[in-house]
């Protein structure tokens, strides 16, 4: 079977839900275009600020993308190809793209406040403070894996350091001229998207090597990481975030496009199988560790941090959500498609060797830079293309969790009596630096690898409380709740199945006693929250039918 009906079905299934799911999703929230926008209300030039459409797309896309969408498909093809690929559209279609747009809309309707503060508002304070504690904490685990990441990269593959570090400079050149000097939007970014090209080609003839010593090097990188990301989250987002990702975006458009192109043009075969039974020995059952496994590539709830913690901060007008919100997760979902079409077109050796030789992002971009290289370019220079791709996607999932944190970390001290005028509540730089030093102890002592396992799992919860919050919230408004509430309640069922998994095998083989406990403390988190919230669902329904 040839890979391009695999990528052409996906393109057309994902244009045609754009237009009829979404746009059906949009009407029954009540999308207004002349509704005024938090980025107009609260404007404060720091993180509150209008932005184009395709800025704020570029934003989300590359904060949400991260390497998980290529992780999650080349691990689960293990299940093989098909039920990979079902889910995928599916899951995009009515619940990763739904929940994305759904997250930012409700953070529209509430000022631009995070997912946790509609949590307080619809279900109560002490439901806004086990979500709060549980995203921050995810969050701080999520700054600390992807530091230790970029800096291997960096290592492995000099050539991305010196391209992030132009990215970087270009990115405050880029704010700067739009946004003090007023340069033109159009003519300035045809030259940015120019110059970040040309960054390419700098990172691939001067290599940045800092240290002989791998080792050496990777914790010279850790630092300077860190530093950035520091600096990343106080910062108005004009002079950094939003450029950067914005320019970035059309780096990664870029790989996907040539990725497509190559597909057609190479016209690879599929030679994984289409299914291989119900249990992995690696992975477990097909249920839950297909959805767990796939991850973000369908749905997930760092999504939802994002989509309300700094994406929502940034719409101009409420109707650009649809593109931002659920054209962004499309988005996103296709390029897991172009990833597992790499795998599943790869021979069992070949995907063993590259698997073996630095996981799944090594797999990908060996792989897809082959597919490239079809193109009549070099296969060292494609390859070396992709796995900047890859490092940009990650360096911005990296700086935007940070600002998220920050947000959770004040949003966290924000109370009714204080009015989030406390030291902890509206010092940002404070709020940015407890979070960055925990991410450190993580990155630097190697006891995030203990509990990083439990991410997946974690992520997809994150989901389901997001999805509860919303339904709450369209409840209060009388509005239909069941394109929320059924994606939630199979969220649900998903994510405490493989928590109640996870801690067995942990607890009672065990293998790793810490993440057991942590499985049954996110399980008693969600428990809790879901009773909670079902007790709100239900005097709400009771009260209007009666």
């Amino acid at each position: 079977m040839s890979a391009i009906w695999l990528m052409a079905a996906g393109v057309v299934m994902f244009g045609a839900a754009y237009a009829l799911y979404g746009g059906y999703l949009a009407r029954k929230l009540g999308i207004d275009r002349n509704r005024v926008t938090p980025a107009h209300q609260r404007r404060d030039g720091v993180d509150y600020l209008p932005a184009r459409p395709a800025v704020v797309l570029g934003h989300h896309f590359a904060s949400i993308a991260g390497a998980a969408p290529i992780i999650g498909p080349v691990t689960a093809v293990a299940f093989g190809w098909l039920p990979v690929y079902v889910w995928l559209v599916l899951g995009g279609i009515f619940m990763g793209a739904a929940h994305d747009f759904m997250a930012i809309v409700a953070s529209l309707r509430h000022e631009g406040r995070s997912i946790g503060e509609v949590v307080e508002e619809h279900v109560g304070r002490t439901g806004k403070v086990l979500f709060l504690v549980f995203a921050w904490s995810a969050l701080v685990l999520v700054i600390a894996v992807f530091a230790f990441v970029v800096a291997k990269t960096f290592v492995d593959r000099p050539q991305a350091a010196t391209a992030s570090l132009w990215f970087m400079a270009l990115a405050v050149a880029f704010g700067f001229a739009v946004n003090r000097f007023k340069v033109p939007f159009l003519p300035a970014s045809v030259v940015g998207v120019v110059l970040l090209f040309a960054g390419l080609w700098f990172g691939l003839n001067y290599p940045l090597v800092l240290h002989d010593d791998p080792e050496k090097a990777r914790t010279i990188w850790l630092w300077i990481l860190f530093g950035y990301c520091f600096v990343a989250s106080v910062t108005p987002v004009w002079a950094l975030l939003q450029p950067r990702d914005y320019l970035n975006s059309y780096l990664l458009y870029a790989m996907m496009a040539a990725g497509l192109i190559g597909v057609v043009v190479h016209n690879p075969k599929i030679q994984v199988q289409a299914t291989t039974g119900w249990h992995d020995p690696e992975l477990g059952w097909l249920f839950p560790a297909l959805f767990v496994t796939v991850a973000c590539g369908a749905i997930s709830g760092f999504h939802s941090l994002v989509g309300s913690g700094t994406t929502s901060k940034q719409i101009d007008k409420e109707s650009h959500a649809q593109l931002v919100g659920y054209g962004g997760m499309l988005i996103e979902s296709l390029l897991a498609i172009l990833a597992l079409v790499v795998v599943a077109t790869m021979a069992r050796g070949e995907y063993l060797q590259h698997m073996g030789a630095g996981g799944p992002v090594i797999v990908f971009s060996e792989g897809l830079g082959t597919i490239i290289a079809s193109l009549k370019l070099d296969r060292e220079t494609a390859v070396s293309f992709v796995a900047l791709a890859v490092s940009a996607f990650a360096l911005t999932s990296l700086d935007t969790g940070t600002r998220l944190a920050r947000f959770a970390f004040q949003e966290f001290f924000t109370t009714p009596k204080n009015g989030g005028k406390s030291l902890l509540a509206s010092n940002r730089y404070i709020a940015t630096a407890i979070p960055i030093g925990l991410a450190m102890a993580l990155a630097f002592s190697g006891s995030w690898k203990q509990i990083w396992p439990i991410f997946g799992s974690a992520n997809q919860l994150l989901a389901s409380l997001a999805l509860l919050a919303v339904s709450v919230w369209l409840a209060h408004r009388s509005r239909a709740t069941w394109f929320a509430v059924l994606p939630m309640l199979f969220m649900f069922a998903v994510t405490m199945t493989s928590l109640v998994a996870l801690a067995a095998r942990n607890l009672g083989g065990g293998v790793n006693p810490l993440l057991g406990v942590i499985a049954l403390l996110l399980f008693a988190v969600a428990y809790l929250l879901a009773l909670q919230a079902a007790v709100t669902l239900w005097s709400t329904y009771t009260r209007k039918s009666g």
